[in-house]
């Protein structure tokens, strides 16, 4: 059986025999709000209209994220989702070295190794809350073709400060190494618009900014990417890295009207600061080590570090219908490194009881 790696997988689940309306799914960092009724209702109306072919140059979608971004057209590509992005850009750079900081989203190492580059990595550090430093400076030679950022980087949570940020686009902008900055999270942190490098595309050949519509919309299930870039040639040839209608007619429609939701967006915002602090006061109180947060998501580590504790973590949880996202299977990371999604009030409630009762059944077995 084909070993899945991501959060999200209640499919799984339900093959074992849980019931699905009963599932609360923490591993998957997703707008707590869910699908906006408006989206959902443009990609209804779209189905009417796929007896036809989708727009491969996804015109219309083009330029209402075009005027969100104010960025000209010309310097958008549009993807099935932000992964397909990742990998056509990959295909289409045929990076020799690249590297790539670890922890981080697992897809960037997928892609460079079917692109047949080698990867080395930048570990971070536990002591250093998993931030991005400039220890990472050196590393950026010449001898370098690629190099991966998550930006909040997932899993950790951490976010990169502006300064070193535009201090490393800078950088890889004079020695020729096309870096790839992925703001796929950049919505939910208190200031996106200082923490994002999207301006420097204006001068920066070599940026490369990822972006989706996955998270911040909570749609998932329709698959809809965009990077920003000011190589046209590099932009061509990652829409020659695939077929022509990567973006489903639906997916078009639905990100369109995606774009005029900033009323929810911000409903989300302020719901996910609030139950952010609840949950790490919660997890924090339990006894575990809670990491900075900078997303809709908190990465934490337990402190005990008993085999069966540990091993049996998710198991107990999902035995109440819970999903978390274990990370013992980041590179850099090992057992006993977690991350849950931030939701509504309600379901925090239920995760911070279920993790309370198991902590008090765990006291007295060890």
């Amino acid at each position: 059986m084909t070993e899945l790696i991501h959060g999200g997988d209640v499919y799984t689940a339900i093959e074992k025999g849980m019931e699905k309306k009963k599932i609360l799914d923490y591993s998957a960092n997703i707008n707590p709000l869910g699908i906006p009724q408006a989206v959902v209702q443009a990609a209804a109306r779209a189905l009417e209209d796929c007896g036809q072919y989708p727009d491969p140059l996804c015109r219309k979608l083009g330029a209402r994220v075009a005027e969100k971004e104010q960025v000209p057209r010309e310097r958008l590509v549009f993807g099935n989702g932000a992964a397909d992005l990742i990998f056509r850009l990959t295909i289409a750079e045929k990076p020799k070295k690249a590297l790539v900081p670890a922890p981080s989203f697992a897809e960037y190492e997928k892609a460079l190794a079917a692109a047949g580059c080698e990867t080395v990595r930048h570990l971070l550090r536990e002591e250093e809350d998993f931030a991005l430093t400039e220890r990472i400076l050196p590393s950026l030679n010449e001898d370098l073709d690629m190099l991966f950022l998550c930006n909040p980087n997932n899993p950790t949570g951490s976010v990169i400060r502006p300064e070193l940020l535009r201090k490393i686009v800078l950088r890889c902008e004079e020695r020729n190494i096309r870096v790839v900055v992925d703001e796929c999270f950049i919505d939910f942190l208190k200031d996106p618009e200082r923490a994002t490098v999207k301006d420097m595309t204006e001068s920066c050949k070599s940026l490369f900014v990822l972006r989706a519509f996955t998270k911040n919309y909570a749609m998932p299930g329709l698959r809809l990417g965009y990077g920003i870039c000011k190589d046209k040639e590099l932009l061509s040839r990652i829409r020659e890295a695939g077929q022509p209608w990567n973006v489903s007619l639906v997916a078009q429609e639905a990100g369109a009207a995606a774009l005029g939701q900033n009323e929810y967006l911000e409903e989300a915002r302020q719901l996910i600061f609030r139950e952010r602090e609840r949950l790490c006061r919660g997890l924090s109180v339990l006894g575990y080590k809670v990491f900075p947060p900078g997303a809709n998501y908190i990465f934490f580590k337990l402190e005990k570090s008993e085999k069966n504790y540990v091993d049996s973590f998710q198991e107990d949880l999902a035995a109440e219908g819970i999903l978390i996202r274990g990370c013992g299977n980041y590179e850099g990371l090992g057992p006993g490194f977690f991350r849950i999604a931030v939701r509504k009030e309600e379901e925090n409630k239920r995760l911070l009881e279920a993790l309370s009762r198991r902590e008090q059944v765990w006291q007295k077995r060890l």
